[in-house]
C-alpha cells in the first residue's frame, strides 16, 4: 500500500495497486475489491505536493494520541458513569496536549504547500 501513497502520478499508484492485487488478492480479497471500486476517491491525494500528502494519509499522529490515551485509562478498566469516563479522558488530553503543542517536522515548507493550494481558508 505504501507504493501507493508514495506514487507520483496515478499511473504509478495503479501500478502498485496491481502489484499488491497480484500478491494479497488471495488472502485479502475484499481489500483489493474495496480499493478498485473507490479508487478515485482513495487515490484524490495525489494531485497535491509530498508535504500536504503525507498530512492527508499519514494516522500516526492519530494512532500516536489514541495510544497516549490508552496509558492514561488501561489501568482503570470501569468507569462509575460515563461523565467520569470523559472527565479521565478530558484530563489525559490536557497533559497529552504539552507534547502536541510542538511544531510538526518540516511544517514551514507544508505551510507554504496549504498556503498555496487553500489559500482562502488557511490564516497567515
Amino acid at each position: 500500500m505504501q507504493k501507493i501513497y508514495k506514487a507520483s502520478n496515478i499511473e504509478t499508484a495503479q501500478e502498485a495497486l496491481e502489484e499488491f492485487k497480484q500478491k494479497w488478492s488471495n488472502k485479502y480479497h475484499l481489500v483489493v475489491k474495496s480499493w478498485e471500486k473507490n479508487w478515485e476517491n482513495l487515490t484524490a491525494f495525489i494531485g497535491y505536493p509530498l508535504e500536504i500528502r503525507k498530512l492527508i494519509y499519514t494516522t500516526n499522529i492519530i494512532e500516536s494520541f489514541n495510544a497516549s490515551l490508552r496509558k492514561f485509562t488501561k489501568n482503570k478498566k470501569v468507569f462509575p458513569t460515563d461523565d467520569a469516563a470523559l472527565k479521565s479522558i478530558y484530563l489525559a488530553a490536557q497533559q497529552i496536549r504539552k507534547k502536541w503543542e510542538k511544531t510538526r517536522f518540516g511544517w514551514y515548507q507544508i505551510h507554504n504547500q496549504l498556503s498555496i493550494y487553500f489559500e482562502n481558508r488557511l490564516k497567515h
